[in-house]
This record gives structure tokens, C-alpha cells and sequence, in this order.
């Protein structure tokens, strides 16, 4: 197993090259790790996993109950939502199940509750309820005036987007994938099985799984194919202070539009509150600056929701991509005479489907050709939980007597401890930033953004967190 960021890629052709270490590109190189006799190669241009959509990812564990019936995103993301659920659990991953409301604001959106609650039926999830305006009030009393119902989807949940797409990474290094980071691929060609150009080098693999997420058509077209363009939508969000928790108990929808699921208020496992995102159709593929006019917008949208919200303290400000096409659902096409098979256009609902995809793709590569062997499942892990709901280091008194690092708190505003800090640095995916380590660990990630910590916590990153 190797991680690696930097010199020459190995000359030894793999099976498997994988694209994109986002939560998808990491979910299919643990399915394949789960077959021993597999030389896999996952590549990533950025300088960790999860770079690119997975870190900007609005953090819903969805029950898929509104996408379009009978697409493939339906069904993947329904059998995800188990399958990531089940998941979570075994590794630690943090979840909660506060459900999810979609509120109508005017008639027009009250009459479209019932048709929604119709589709959530025919995505298999029948377990909707229709909320009349005093029951919605009692269920919410935050929420702004004039709301007029509201559909209650009691699976819905949210979860930590990050901590996911490190637990599959870390699964499939610790089967034997070689992790190449700082590996931007700069084109491809079949010769014998595909060539990739890289900024480390060539490297050569039987066959090829694009999940480049943004930048899945571009490689698309390098291989003979025009089949998706990706345009960047832009999501910008707020995050708002552990003040404004006790504010929401649900995630709040609108109404869904062609756009998208539109302006969110959500609770986050790590405490905080959210609200976004924006969706604004881009050219540029790396325009994740956040804009006046889109925060102001987020806040007025905010305003009638929840207006209380707008008088919390809003602790950060991001914005990610995500890869629209266009098309109402994946673009997942095998292409067998290549021995390549193609993951685009995974919206937000990427994270939930992630191992359905996975699954998915690999029995794709199966149709095309790669031997699969037998299967040896993972060997069991279990992640650092940094949710606000459930217990942490400092919080575990066997853990701190055994260990006093835990006791010895580094971030006060997240509650992050010297031996959390010193894991992560160890870890077999281990951080090559302060803000990798910020998403390992929440270290620098709170109330005054590493103000009071930031120099103890650059002085653990410098020297490793050692004695």
C-alpha cells in the first residue's frame, strides 16, 4: 500500500486506474481493493482526497424520495442510502436522523406536496407525511411567518462528507490501492491498454474508471467521446455558529425547482447550522471564490425561513462546483472495446450513492473484461467521530488515562486534543496541510477559525505532533 505526492509514478502497469479521489473515485477503489489479485491506481491533481465537489458537499444523507423514478440516480442513490448507512455505523462515520421538511410558502407550493409525496412512493419511500401549519409550527417554531405546510421525510439525515471519503480511501490504501496525489492527468490514449500523461510521469493501466468529476468530460473527450459537457454550477453557503443549533430541528427545504433542491437550512453533525447553497452556472472550473451578491442572496432567502438565523454569528463562508450536465440523471457508460467505463454528471446525491456506484462500476468493469477474483472484504475500521452529538476524546475518561494526550485540549472552540491532532498525522492518509488536518480533526475549523489555536496547531502539524 503507498501513498504518494511527489517523483516518478511506478512504470508497472496497474488493472485498474482510477480518476478523481473525490467521495465516488474513492468508494469504487475500496469496492475494487476487495479483490486481492487487482493492481489499482487512484489518481488526484489535488494534494489530498476529497479536494474537488466532496468537500463542498452540503452534507444530506438522502433517502433519494424526490429524484426522477426510474433513472439510475433513483436507484442508486436508494440502495447508497442503505448501504452508507450501514457503513457509517460500522466505521464511526457520524450521522443523525433529523428528518427533513419541505415547506410551502405559497399555494402553488402546498398543491405540489401531495405529487411529491406520490413520487417519494415510487422511489420506494413511502413514509412521507403531510403537515398542516400548526403542526409544522409545533415541529418548528423558528421558522418564519406564512409558511403553509409542509411534507415530512423522516429519513432524510445529515452526515459528515469528509470523514466518508477518508474512510474508503484509508480502506482501499490499507488493501493495497496506491493513492498518487499531486497527479493531474493531462491526457490519454489507448495503446495496448491506456496510456495516461500525467504532471508525475506515464502511467499504464488496463483499464480506466474516469470519476473526474468537473473535469469527467474533458477526459471523456481525450478518449474519443462527447457524449456530457460539464458546466460548474456554483454553490456558495454560510456557516452559521453552535448558537444557532438549538434554532433548527430539521433540515428545511423549499420545494424543489428544475435548479435544484434550491436554499437549504440545515443542522450539521458538527454542531453548526447551514444555509445554501447558491446555484449559478459558471465557465470557469475553478471558481470556488464565494461573492458579495451570493451571500447577501443566501441571507435574504435565509430571512424568510428562519429569521432568527440572520442574528447568529456566521462562523464561515465556502462555495463548491458541482458537476451539471444538462441531463436528469448519472452518466455512468461503460465502454467495453476500451475497457473504460465513465462516471459523470454525479450530482449532490454522490455522497449517498457513493457505494451503490461503486458497485455499480465494478460490475460495469466485470461486463468489460477485468477479472474480478475472489473477494476479501476490508479489514474492519473505525473513523474519528467528530460529531457534536456523540462522545469525544476529551470526553472519555479510560480513553485520557490511558493516554493523556486526549485530556490535553489544542482547539477550545472545536474541542480538538493533542492525540487527535497526533492520529491524524499518523494516519495512513495523513494530512499535507493545516487544512487537511482541519478536516481530519476540526482543529482550526470553529468559533474563531484558529485565531487563539492557530499557532499551536501549525507547530503540531510542523514537527508531526510528537512528544
Amino acid at each position: 500500500m503507498t501513498v504518494t505526492a511527489e517523483g516518478p509514478l511506478p512504470p508497472v502497469p496497474y488493472d485498474v486506474a482510477i480518476v478523481g479521489a473525490g467521495v465516488v473515485g474513492c468508494a469504487i477503489a475500496r469496492d475494487l481493493a476487495r479483490r486481492p489479485r487487482l493492481r489499482v491506481a487512484l489518481l488526484d491533481a489535488q494534494d489530498d482526497v476529497g479536494q474537488g465537489t466532496s468537500k463542498a458537499n452540503t452534507a444530506i444523507l438522502h433517502t433519494g424520495f424526490d429524484a426522477t423514478p426510474g433513472t439510475l440516480e433513483a436507484r442508486l442513490v436508494r440502495e447508497g442510502y442503505a448501504r452508507l448507512g450501514a457503513y457509517a455505523a460500522e466505521t464511526g462515520i457520524p450521522v443523525e436522523r433529523v428528518g427533513a421538511l419541505l415547506v410551502a410558502w405559497d399555494a402553488e407550493q402546498l398543491a405540489a406536496l401531495p405529487r411529491l409525496a406520490e413520487k417519494a412512493a415510487r422511489n420506494a419511500y413511502p413514509d412521507t407525511e403531510l403537515l398542516g401549519p400548526e403542526e409544522l409550527y409545533v415541529r418548528e417554531p423558528h421558522l418564519g411567518p406564512g409558511a403553509l405546510g409542509a411534507l415530512h421525510v423522516p429519513g432524510e439525515s445529515v452526515i459528515c462528507p469528509w470523514t466518508t471519503t477518508l474512510a474508503y480511501a484509508t480502506q482501499a490504501v490499507r488493501a493495497g490501492v496506491d493513492l498518487h496525489l499531486n497527479t493531474a492527468v493531462r491526457g490519454a490514449h489507448r495503446t495496448d491498454g491506456h496510456l495516461l500523461t500525467t504532471s508525475r510521469g506515464t502511467l499504464r493501466a488496463r483499464h480506466l474508471v474516469n470519476a473526474a468529476g468537473l473535469h469527467a468530460d474533458t477526459l471523456d473527450r481525450a478518449l474519443g467521446h462527447d457524449d456530457f459537457t460539464v458546466t460548474p454550477r456554483r454553490g456558495q453557503l454560510l456557516v452559521y455558529d453552535k448558537f444557532a443549533r438549538p434554532l433548527v430541528r430539521h433540515i428545511l427545504l423549499p420545494v424543489p425547482t428544475a435548479l435544484g433542491k434550491g436554499v437549504l437550512v440545515a443542522p450539521t453533525v458538527h454542531g453548526n447550522v447551514l444555509l445554501g447553497p447558491t446555484a449559478e452556472d459558471l465557465r470557469d472550473k475553478r471558481a470556488t471564490g464565494s461573492t458579495a451578491d451570493g451571500t447577501a442572496a443566501l441571507r435574504e432567502q435565509g430571512r424568510r425561513v428562519l429569521p432568527a438565523l440572520l442574528e447568529e454569528e456566521v462562523t464561515a463562508v465556502y462555495a463548491g462546483l458541482r458537476a451539471a450536465t444538462g441531463h436528469e440523471d448519472y452518466r455512468i457508460t461503460a465502454h467495453p472495446g476500451q475497457a473504460y467505463v465513465t462516471v459523470g454528471g454525479i450530482r449532490s446525491t454522490g455522497l449517498t450513492a457513493s457505494l451503490a456506484i461503486a458497485a455499480h462500476v465494478t460490475g460495469l468493469l466485470a461486463d468489460g473484461g477485468l477479472g474480478l477474483g475472489p473477494v476479501r472484504e476490508p479489514e474492519p475500521l473505525t473513523m474519528p467521530n467528530l460529531g457534536e452529538a456523540f462522545p469525544r476524546p476529551y470526553q472519555r475518561a479510560g480513553l485520557i488515562a490511558a493516554d493523556p494526550a486526549y485530556g490535553t485540549l489544542v482547539c477550545h472552540c472545536e474541542r480538538v486534543s493533542r492525540g487527535e491532532i497526533r492520529d491524524a498525522l499518523a494516519s495512513t492518509v495523513p494530512p499535507r496541510t493545516l487544512e487537511g488536518l482541519r478536516r481530519r480533526t476540526r482543529a482550526r475549523g470553529g468559533r474563531c477559525q484558529g485565531f487563539y489555536c492557530g499557532a499551536a496547531v501549525r507547530e503540531l502539524f510542523e514537527r508531526g505532533a510528537g512528544p
